[in-house]
């Protein structure tokens, strides 16, 4: 009923007003003619957050240019603009994460005025797919801006200029950070109050595009950073033998997926109070463990599987084979191996039937193969249709960066980690804050490993505001957690704009 009485409010079709587009000009550097940015306006009204909302948008593409003033890049953006807006009206700028993810995930699944509904924890099965107005939306307490950087969506690179050129930590955070210093040229924007955030690598991004925006003399200050499903410190997490804290970080949310899924005995009311106990022990007599390495008692060894065991619900005796140390794909296939089913990466909650049940890992993350087909269809349709999207090529939803460069520094980097360029903006603008939301049932980014990386010295800990959901790494696939996580980026906002 909720859902009908939302759609009712709506109008009943969009105005649609495509821009008279000037006559495409040959580029003097490759004589290859390129089209003036695409762009698409239309008009709107939806009910989010409880308030009727009138909003324009804007759907096209902001071109980069070199020194020549030459067309580099064409960046797409969709932008809800609230109509008739209050003063100092925030607008805030989203995108994701892969590298090489459009920003459909959050544009059609979280934040956008319309998302994709599909069931909770299981897979999305075929067209057609629900699309209906998303009452989560954010617009009643800002403005939104997508982003799509280059080889994602349907941003590309222009002329004679190689998309690779755009594929790099911090070649990308200077080209995102060049779209919003544009839009806020062509919006009048400069002096409202900013927010940025991104899902996943999109977190990533936005410790590269924060230190992008504030590294020069003309800075762009930002009231607020949103890290949904954050990955900072990649050396932390890197799956390669001697690295004893990829161990570490993961273990929590061993143990989170155990308590779903019944395997653990004793088990607490709350996931919360369960991968409390096993923060703890991973902090603790397990982190001892494994620096002991080969020096480790047979006694102190014994006691650290047995809790492993309790708190996970895996068998000592695979504990004592994988030498203590279990690897994400491992446990995967392992957690349930007596029940026939592997468990997701990105959602443990999911579960999946792989082709036998004698393999080490997974064939596939049942939590990705659940979500990938609805999110694609839903973003053409609604982009196609409501938004006047006239484009001819296709819209690239994920794997679009091939040979990203991870470099940040002048050489080569052994250990990335984004986290201190977070610090360094949150001790330079002391009236910014961070938002950082950890599903429980992520592994692609373990919640431990954000609370690791942001607990470090040099982040203000009063300017941090962790949340948690009940799901995974795209929380918001479940109703309710989507619902939680608009109403907390809600509060946010309005603590610091």
């Amino acid at each position: 009923m909720k859902k009908l009485l939302i759609a009712l409010a709506l109008l009943a079709a969009p105005v649609v007003a495509q821009e008279a587009k000037p006559e495409a000009k040959p580029d003097s550097s490759s004589g290859a003619p390129i089209a003036a940015p695409f762009r698409s306006v239309t008009k709107h009204s939806g009910t989010f957050g409880g308030q009727t909302i009138r909003y324009t948008a804007i759907a096209g593409e902001i071109h980069l240019k070199d020194a020549d003033d030459k067309p580099t890049a064409a960046i797409f953006t969709t932008s809800y603009l609230k109509d008739n807006p209050e003063a100092n009206r925030p607008v805030t700028f989203l995108w994701n994460g892969g590298p090489g993810s459009g920003s459909l995930w959050l544009h059609m699944g979280a934040f956008g005025p319309k998302c994709v509904d599909i069931p909770n924890a299981r897979d999305d099965g075929a067209p057609p797919y629900p699309i209906n107005p998303n009452p989560d939306s954010l617009l009643d307490a800002t403005d939104i801006v997508f982003i799509d950087p280059v080889g994602t969506g349907w941003s590309k690179a222009l002329g004679k200029t190689e998309a690779k050129s755009f594929w790099g930590v911090k070649q990308d955070a200077k080209a995102v950070a060049e779209v919003i210093r544009l839009w806020l040229n062509e919006n009048g924007r400069w002096n409202a109050p900013k927010f940025i955030g991104g899902e996943s690598y999109g977190t990533s991004r936005s410790a590269a595009v924060i230190e992008a925006l504030n590294s020069g003399y003309n800075d762009v200050a930002v009231n607020g950073i949103i890290l949904i499903s954050t990955i900072l410190d990649f050396g932390l997490e890197a799956q390669v033998e001697g690295n004893e804290m990829q161990f570490v970080v993961t273990l929590p949310s061993m143990a989170a997926a155990g308590w779903y899924h019944d395997t653990v005995a004793n088990k607490p009311a709350t996931v919360e109070a369960h991968v409390e106990a096993a923060r703890q022990f991973a902090t603790g007599p397990y982190l001892a463990a494994l620096v002991k390495g080969a020096k480790l008692e047979q006694a102190e060894r014994a006691a650290v599987r047995a809790r492993f065991a309790a708190l996970t619900g895996l068998s000592e005796g695979f504990l004592d084979r994988a030498n203590l140390r279990v690897s994400p794909d491992r446990f995967y296939k392992e957690l349930l191996r007596d029940r026939g089913v592997s468990i997701g990466r990105l959602d443990a909650r999911y579960t999946g039937k792989d082709y036998d049940n004698a393999g080490e890992g997974p064939d596939n993350d049942p939590s990705f193969y659940g979500i990938d087909a609805s999110y694609p269809a839903a973003m053409n349709a609604y982009a196609r249709g409501e938004l006047g999207v006239t484009l001819d090529r296709s819209y690239i939803s994920i794997g679009g960066t091939p040979g990203w460069d991870w470099r940040i520094g002048a050489g080569r980097d052994a250990y990335l980690n984004l986290t201190p360029w977070i610090g360094k903006a949150m001790r330079e603008n002391t009236a910014m804050g961070v938002f950082i939301g950890q599903g429980w049932y992520d592994f692609a980014t373990p919640f431990f490993a954000a609370e690791y990386s942001l607990q470090r010295p040099g982040i203000p800990q009063d300017r941090l505001d962790f949340q948690y959901y009940q799901s995974g790494h795209m929380m918001y696939v479940q109703a309710s957690d989507r619902t939680k996580l608009s109403t907390d980026i809600r509060r946010f906002i309005a603590r610091y704009k």
